[in-house]
């Protein structure tokens, strides 16, 4: 039925590139990168030594004293961008909480915090651990923060996909609309894993790139001279509502919320499966769910991570799905870096902002063409496109992958 769609009415971000949709959006367009070197402590003794942090976020500037007691810098990113998507959606909470639910994506979650805590207390800079350890560093405790400060009492759910568990967090929100357990889901993502002892371990595994002399232009994605990926942080937000709830009150419509996919590549716990099988059979899923054809998309946002297997494994997923004729891709992290659990809905609101204002967001930093990845990249410069859908892959560790698909709102009838 048409009434039972589900719909997109408020968005928010925290990003490297900036506090809040609009300014992320903007700086995205004006090829801005938020990649640097490491601000947040002596990175001095690591194999690499950049990152896109967040500038110039003063938690206290947003959030009540009471929140930050126990909650870490990954809960707090996504607790502003819940914020501002709750503003802009007008959800009726009061009215309506046991019927309004949250889902919270982070692939690592306080991972940052128990490293620091951990080396405190092992050296004996404090004796003692605050009562408020636990709960800053547990991920569900990001959804019932949100819960606890905008009043919501309807289901609650923490999705662990790695880097597709921003996507995924999406997908389980549309099973509980689906499902009838909710009129509206808060959809949050956050994550914050620079710290030396994530970093270490990445680098070790040759994920991340270790051009620290150029920060600037370290991450490449589908370039040929890709060399690993850059650690991002930030929180994202979306509220999702069935059309029917959400036309009760005065609301704008972002987007049509149509397709959504989750599947395994049953290959290996880091590599992505070399001929992109279960990444293709992702977005045959999201495409047959928004009821699409190939040819509908007019833009992929790519998870495009920089590496070497996996933009080429992306590319020849995409290939697979959409044959000769794929649209334009792009991939965000040449300028926001990596924002893992965060970024897939961060990318998602991207794909939102694109049909919306028909233009499309550039891959940054492509210079060399690599033969292996031969499609239409959007380099360096946005471009002007009129869309009626988008389609967002978000690919982690363990073969975890997701698609989801963003439509122009079609009118109620």
């Amino acid at each position: 039925m048409a009434n039972d769609r589900l719909v997109i009415t408020g968005m928010g971000a925290v990003t490297p590139l900036g506090i809040g949709v609009s300014t992320y959006w903007g700086n995205l367009l004006a090829g801005s990168c938020g990649i640097d070197h490491i601000s947040r402590f002596d990175s001095s003794d690591l194999p690499v030594q950049i990152a896109a942090e967040v500038k110039d976020f003063v938690p206290e500037d947003h959030l009540e004293k009471s929140v930050l007691k126990s909650t870490s810098l990954f809960m707090q990113f996504a607790l502003v961008a819940a914020r501002e998507a709750l503003e802009q959606s007008q959800l009726p909470i009061a009215a309506h909480a046991s019927r309004l639910g949250i889902v919270f994506g982070s692939a690592m979650g306080g991972v940052a915090a128990i490293s620091e805590t951990s080396q405190h207390f092992a050296l004996g800079k404090s004796k003692k651990v605050s009562p408020h350890f636990v709960p800053s560093v547990t991920s569900n405790m990001g959804a019932a923060e949100a819960a606890i400060l905008f009043g919501m009492t309807g289901p609650s759910l923490t999705v662990h996909t790695a880097c597709s568990a921003g996507g995924d967090a999406m997908l389980t929100a549309a099973l509980l609309l689906d499902s009838g357990m909710c009129d509206g889901v808060l959809v949050m993502g956050g994550e914050s894993i620079v710290c030396p002892v994530a970093m270490s371990s990445l680098a070790q595994a040759k994920a991340l790139s270790r051009d620290n002399a150029n920060p600037r232009t370290a991450s490449r994605p589908f370039d040929r001279k890709r060399t690993g990926f850059v650690i991002g942080e930030g929180g994202g937000a979306l509220v999702l509502e069935k059309a029917s709830f959400a036309s009760k009150r005065e609301v704008e419509i972002l987007a049509d919320f149509t397709g959504y996919a989750n599947t395994m590549d049953a290959y290996h716990i880091t590599a992505p499966h070399p001929e992109g099988l279960g990444a293709a059979h992702c977005m045959q899923l999201a495409l047959a769910k928004a009821g699409l054809e190939p040819q509908d998309i007019g833009y992929i946002n790519a998870h495009g991570t920089s590496t070497v297997r996996g933009d080429v494994a992306e590319t020849i997923a995409m290939k697979r799905v959409f044959g000769d004729h794929v649209p334009p891709v792009s991939s965000l992290k040449g300028a926001t870096g990596h924002l893992m659990g965060a970024g897939g809905i961060t990318e998602v609101i991207a794909c939102v902002q694109a049909i919306r204002h028909e233009v499309l967001p550039p891959t940054m930093n492509y210079e060399f063409p690599d033969p292996q990845c031969d499609l239409d990249y959007i380099p360096n410069v946005a471009r002007k496109a009129v869309i009626h859908a988008a389609m967002s892959n978000s690919l982690g560790f363990g073969g975890q992958n997701s698609s989801i698909v963003v439509t122009r709102h079609r009118e109620q009838k």
